[in-house]
């Protein structure tokens, strides 16, 4: 992964984000970003469904490990997305990991992957490094739903999570 941008600075109120979206593997994706708030704030974003929707997407999750949920999105045609996300919580360690199963619900198995946020303090800060992983090398969707998520992950979502932060 290269970096963008590096925070030397833990007392800076800059968020910083680094991603992989072209990188070597094709099989993930990873995100490194800086925010400068306490990892239990963060922790709070990530994890309370209430906030979750205001920077990811409407949502069924609960922060239970085995908890089998729902995002609802708009459906992608040149992905065979159909809009919705399967998903359940497959490991949660309070202010440090989420890890959740990450499957389009119209056609399961499909997709085999796995999504997860680790927090990891920084300063006055929290870093969270983003892994969606299991693409298929291979397969030409996969990958193309690589591409789309990549950038996603890398650009909308830390603004996204960054404003919601701002905003608690």
């Amino acid at each position: 992964m290269t970096k963008n941008h590096e925070n030397t600075d833990p007392t800076s109120t800059d968020s910083t984000s680094t991603a992989d979206a072209d990188a070597q593997d094709p099989t993930r994706v990873e995100v490194d970003h800086f925010y400068p708030h306490p990892p239990s704030k963060v922790w709070r974003a990530l994890t309370t469904p209430e906030l979750m929707e205001k920077w990811l997407m409407p949502t069924t999750f609960a922060p239970v490990v085995g908890h089998q949920f729902t995002f609802t999105a708009q459906p992608i045609e040149a992905t065979n997305f159909s809009g919705k996300i399967a998903c359940e919580v497959l490991e949660l360690v309070d202010e440090e990991l989420l890890k959740i199963s990450w499957t389009d619900a119209e056609n399961p198995g499909a997709t085999d992957w796995t999504v997860s946020w680790t927090l990891k303090p920084e300063g006055a800060g929290t870093r969270v490094f983003l892994l969606h992983d299991g693409f298929d090398a291979d397969d030409e969707f996969q990958q193309l739903s690589r591409k789309f998520m990549g950038g996603g992950w890398a650009n909308h979502i830390p603004r996204a999570l960054g404003d919601v932060l701002e905003g608690m």
